[in-house]
């Protein structure tokens, strides 16, 4: 495999031409320093793009949120060398019982050498990503807002709030479903706003454990919303329902939780030294563009839904794995020609299957006599493999085609972590490159070289001859015939080098 040895400084741009007023120091601006906007600063880098990441917040946040990785997000820190870092720092636990809460086993067999859910502190994975990014040569500059910006031909011209200029020749607003860039940007962002409101926080509870534990199971009978879990130190996950919608900037207080506890198990279980408290929302919201011009979005900037089912974090994950190679394909000069788009139409359909399925859940976690007998009906159905094993997959993105266009299942579809010689496939990804992976050895990539690798292995646990990956993992192509290779090696990866 010949990869091109990483270095920490970025090739030197072109200077900028006399008519443009402002230099371009930066190839990217990403707004946002989230696990989105990290994990698309690490992907640019890969292949040496310049990037500066702005984070408007001066430190993070001060709660600790467990989130959770889903299979799909697991196998692409997988990829890039990152999982047994995250791993160090999480929980196992099966996959299952994720859609709308219904306890189910894990099938078995699922199409995956990761086919667990890891939870971990959200600002761990945050944290754990940026020093990804910044270890391979991003900046990332705090306290800094984006308050305005221009494009033209040649780049963006991005105002922060204290009055500094920037230039890039792109902006990613990774920024949150309040996106600052998507909303200066003018995208519509279509949807439903919050109808119901669920508040949540980190608390000590002033009864016996077994009491809590009674209680909480005979509720959860019927109330999907409402749980105290142990959370370690003394200390509970409270979640309870709202009494109504608020104003989302509006920090929830004690006696909102005491208030709702007593009004829906009739006690308050002497909640009290809060260590943090939020609250969210079910409001549900697509953006109708991801790209206009130099400017992108991506993450919760560009949609928004419940946190049912744990997807929200994972999709933005998602969304910046399959953005990074694309936009830095473009900025080096070889991308195709619309690769660029092929970000929305690809990403964004996968953003729509996720709403859809939180609005489900949604609508089953509602006590009304409706939607519980739907959820009773549900869990009988699960009861067949096949449908709790399309959920899971559903739930874990792990059922992702992309239209490549007519052939074999696979195309399109990412690719298992399979063996191949001296290792599996994974570790042949960590830089980010594309991969012909070529069981007849008759193969080559010739002028391509520098963008896509080449591994002869007969041996590889593939059922197929060969195929070709692209950086994010996903098939772009299925045979034996050079000629057809060369066809696809085009257009996912540009004109031949020589």
């Amino acid at each position: 495999m010949n990869s091109p040895q990483f270095t920490a400084e970025p090739s030197p741009l072109p200077s900028p031409s006399d008519a443009d007023p402002y230099p371009v120091p930066y190839d990217v601006i990403i707004a946002g320093c989230g696990p989105t906007g990290a994990m698309l600063a690490a992907e640019l880098r890969l292949h040496d793009v310049r990037v500066l990441v702005l984070e408007k917040e001066t430190e993070p946040a001060p709660f600790v949120r467990i989130v959770g990785l889903h299979i799909r997000s697991l196998e692409l820190m997988a990829m890039r060398g990152l999982l047994d870092r995250v791993l160090e720092h999480g929980s196992r636990r099966p996959a299952a019982g994720f859609f709308a809460g219904i306890s189910k086993p894990a099938p078995e067999g699922l199409d995956s050498a990761h086919a667990y859910l890891l939870g971990i502190p959200h600002p761990v994975i945050v944290r754990l990503l940026e020093e990804h990014a910044v270890q391979l040569g991003a900046q990332v500059r705090r306290g800094c807002a984006v308050a305005g910006f221009e494009q033209d031909d040649e780049g963006v011209t991005v105002d922060l709030a204290d009055g500094e200029r920037l230039r890039a020749r792109y902006l990613v607003g990774c920024d949150g479903g309040r996106s600052a860039v998507r909303k200066l940007l003018g995208v519509g962002f279509p949807g439903e706003p919050s109808r119901t409101e669920t508040l949540m926080g980190e608390m000590e509870v002033g009864v016996p454990q077994e009491e809590v534990a009674a209680k909480v199971a005979e509720i959860g009978e019927t109330n999907k919303r409402f749980w105290l879990r142990p959370f370690g130190g003394g200390a509970y996950s409270v979640v309870v329902p709202a009494a109504g919608v608020a104003d989302r900037a509006e920090l929830p207080t004690l006696q909102d939780f005491k208030q709702q506890l007593r009004a829906i198990a009739g006690t308050d279980f002497g909640v009290h030294s809060p260590r943090w408290l939020s609250r969210f929302g079910d409001a549900t919201r697509l953006a109708e563009r991801y790209r206009v011009g130099r400017v992108l979005l991506a993450g919760d900037a560009a949609h928004i839904h419940p946190p049912t089912g744990g997807q929200g974090l994972n999709l933005g994950v998602q969304d910046a794995f399959n953005l990074g190679w694309k936009l830095a394909a473009q900025i080096r000069g070889w991308a195709p020609e619309a690769l660029l788009d092929t970000y929305q139409t690809e990403r964004r359909p996968v953003a729509e299957d996720v709403l859809d399925n939180t609005r489900a859940q949604m609508e089953l976690h509602s006590t009304e006599p409706g939607p519980q007998a739907l959820r009773r009906l549900l869990t009988e159905l699960m009861d067949i493999d096949e449908v709790n094993r399309r959920l899971i997959e559903k739930i874990a993105a792990i059922d992702i085609r992309y239209d490549f266009g007519d052939g074999p299942d696979l195309l399109g579809r990412r690719l298992r972590d399979i063996e191949v010689k001296q290792g599996h496939l994974y570790g042949l990804l960590h830089h980010g490159r594309g991969l012909l992976l070529d069981r007849t050895a008759h193969l080559t990539v010739g002028g391509w070289s520098d963008r896509v690798d080449h591994r002869a292995d007969p041996t590889a646990a593939l059922d197929v001859p060969c195929l070709l990956l692209r950086p994010d993992g996903h098939v772009a192509w299925i045979g034996d015939d050079q000629q057809d290779l060369d066809a696809h090696l085009s257009r996912w990866f540009g004109k031949p080098a020589n």
